[in-house]
């Protein structure tokens, strides 16, 4: 019969403590820096070459090339930062309000069984309905204002803030608690101490999906019902066939996601930096 046995650590000093980290055989292996942007870097070199080579119909996907020109026009006349802090602005306010919901009622939700009958189910079925089908009655209930919109962001984000969190605050292992019933710990310091901290890598699993439930509700309400924003440059730019215009508010869409996945990357890798993951 096999058995399984630890790697062994090199022999130090006696009284004294290696914490060397042991080369794991299973583990994917050390991390690549800046290996987050290959995929992408290879994805814009495809993009190159299809337009160098002619694969690519400037018609159907814009050259590279007349993408930066067009950006660098928008630019200058100060049109596309306009759009830009219109939207950031809808996203941020509608993240901040989806994720400030999401965790006060997943808290309650998860801290008590009472909170759980009254808040678990209503999300469960809100959880059922597509927030984008939810826009006509918005629209009649707030109209086509800036509120609508940012409700609309709000609602899109606080249910994966709610469901990642709730999981994460009820799976905290029972040992624990038993642990923490032998030493006498009230319960204020055992939520805040070991529930809490327990509960922190399901809150930031959820708002890395609240980012992009977020930007996908903010394309949604900007492309069908807005005056500006870069989902209205984008409608105009469709209407006159516009394709270079298109892919600029694309690219920009497309980096407000990376860099707020990013934010939440770093942020959870230094809330998170006491757990030994294979990843670590």
């Amino acid at each position: 019969m096999t058995t399984l046995t630890a790697p062994s650590r090199p022999v130090v000093a006696a009284g004294t403590e290696d914490v060397r980290p042991v080369r794991r055989r299973l583990s994917p292996g050390a991390s690549i820096r800046f290996g987050g942007l290959i995929g992408i870097a290879l994805l814009l070199l495809v993009w190159v070459v299809g337009s160098a080579t002619g694969l690519l119909d400037p018609r159907t996907l814009t050259e590279p090339w007349t993408v930066v020109g067009t950006a660098v026009t928008l630019i200058e006349n100060g049109r596309l930062q306009e759009s830009l802090v219109t939207s950031g602005i809808r996203a941020a306010l509608g993240l901040g309000l989806g994720v400030l919901v999401g965790a006060v009622l997943a808290l309650i939700s998860g801290l008590s069984r009472f909170g759980e009958v009254l808040i678990d189910g209503p999300i469960q079925v809100k959880r059922s309905i597509p927030t984008l089908a939810l826009i006509p009655l918005l629209i009649l209930w707030l109209g086509i204002g800036e509120p609508m919109k940012v409700i609309t962001i709000a609602l899109a984000v606080f249910v994966p803030i709610y469901i990642h969190t709730h999981n994460g605050l009820r799976s905290i292992e029972g040992r624990y608690a038993e642990l923490a019933e032998t030493l006498d710990v009230s319960r204020a310091e055992f939520i805040r101490h070991v529930v809490l901290p327990g509960a922190m890598p399901g809150f930031l699993l959820g708002l890395r999906f609240a980012v992009t439930s977020s930007l996908l509700a903010l394309v949604v309400v900007e492309v069908i019902n807005a005056t500006s924003g870069i989902g209205h440059m984008i409608t105009l730019a469709s209407n006159y066939g516009q394709t270079d215009i298109i892919v600029v508010g694309l690219v920009v869409y497309a980096l407000l996601g990376v860099t707020a996945d990013s934010a939440v990357r770093l942020i959870e890798r230094k809330a998170l930096s006491w757990r030994r993951t294979l990843a670590s």
